[in-house]
């Protein structure tokens, strides 16, 4: 199995107001624990910003001029209560769409059989015209549009396994029925949405968990909601959205999983992917605030990739 690593040091100069969950060390802790010699196999790439055509893909013009607007010449300028940018953001932001983007064209050209992308800001819950939860632009859902125009992909599935709802997904793909949007995460949590009966076009796949849920329950989740969505839609790429927030060190939520759990719910998506859509999977980091939680998990989760 070939597995593609992607980062670049512009996301460290994404910058945050000290305090905040969402700051560079997180990526530090990821690239210092992908440096044991379980990871040699692993190949190391740092993509290019990706033209700002790509983001129109999934956002409106307004939307990108809003958020490079909002980019000051120095210091700290905040978006909302929870999104700040600095002067790297706008770079960071269009260098972790142009990671996805480089991974989806990676599956479908047969470089890699799968890749993680693990950049800054993170970015399900950017709504189609709103930065918003620590996102700017939402990676996610731009890999998917791409696969679509760039590759010919039919049926794209989503898989939102970060602790809180992915509300800027689901808005995006809310009436399109070419695209499975599958969440699970902890509710009542911010952002409030994600009701299992939030059903979009038949194609929302919403399986909210009650606090200090642990692995039981996830894996319950998982197997009676988001494993059946994917079976019954035969995807031509599977993209997760991997928050690793879930763990139970993390401070912003009481869901109790491991790593083992992030292990066992990659393996079950590979599953998938190798039955449907030739191994074709990318994955992209959103959530995980408790560094030494983030980077086992982030490791367990890449391990089980690299060995298919």
């Amino acid at each position: 199995m070939t597995t593609r690593f992607y980062t670049h040091p512009i996301y460290l100069e994404h910058l945050m107001p000290a305090g905040h969950p969402e700051r560079p060390d997180r990526l530090r802790a990821i690239e210092k624990i992908l440096e044991a010699s379980d990871f040699d196999g692993l190949e190391r790439i740092e993509p290019d910003a990706a033209d700002e055509a790509m983001v129109l893909l999934v956002h409106p013009e307004d939307h990108l001029i809003g958020v490079k607007a909002a980019i000051p010449e120095e210091g700290l300028a905040p978006i909302d209560a929870d999104t700040t940018v600095s002067p790297k953001s706008l770079e960071a932001a269009l260098t972790a769409v142009g990671g996805a983007v480089l991974a989806v064209d990676d599956v479908f050209h047969g470089a890699s059989d799968n890749g993680f992308l693990a950049a800054r800001p993170p970015g399900h819950h950017a709504e189609k015209d709103r930065a918003m939860g620590f996102c700017l632009f939402n990676q996610a859902a731009i890999a998917a549009r791409h696969a679509q125009r760039a590759h010919g992909a039919e049926r794209v599935a989503i898989v939102d396994w970060d602790v809180h709802h992915g509300n800027g997904t689901q808005d995006v793909f809310w009436d399109d029925p070419s695209v499975v949007y599958c969440s699970t995460h902890q509710m009542p949590l911010f952002p409030g949405s994600g009701a299992k009966d939030e059903a979009g076009a038949g194609n929302i796949f919403n399986a909210p968990l009650s606090p200090q849920t642990g692995s039981g329950r996830f894996r319950e989740a998982f197997g009676t909601r988001v494993l059946p969505a994917l079976e019954n839609m035969r995807p031509d790429l599977i993209i997760i959205s991997a928050g690793f927030d879930a763990h139970h060190r993390d401070p912003l939520a009481e869901i109790n999983l491991t790593e083992e759990d992030f292990d066992w719910a990659t393996g079950k998506l590979m599953d998938m992917a190798g039955r449907f859509c030739d191994n074709r999977l990318v994955s992209i980091l959103e959530g995980g605030y408790d560094l030494v939680g983030l980077a086992e998990s982030t490791a367990a989760h890449v391990r089980r990739l690299m060995r298919g």
